[in-house]
């Protein structure tokens, strides 16, 4: 970051507004995926057994660690609502 990046230097004291909507939302998508495994029985082993997806990969989801895409998002929705 150059000396004088006044945006840079913004975001770094101010945070970026798109990104904390992002990390909330997709906390949000955690909370209300782990309430659904919960009430279905499932693990998140099982989860990634449903949507065929590396259990770590999951785990990065689940721990807010990776966002979740668009595809990925219906692809669990779709495969939670058919168990």
């Amino acid at each position: 970051m150059e000396e004088n990046d006044f945006v840079s230097i913004w975001l770094e004291e101010s945070g970026n507004p798109a990104i904390e909507e992002l990390t909330r939302i997709n906390m949000e998508v955690v909370g209300n995926t782990t309430k659904v495994l919960a009430d279905k029985g499932l693990t998140e082993d099982d989860l990634s057994v449903l949507v065929d997806i590396n259990p770590e990969e999951i785990k990065r989801w689940m721990t807010g660690r990776h966002a979740f895409s668009i595809n990925t998002l219906k692809m669990i929705s779709g495969k939670l609502h058919e168990n």
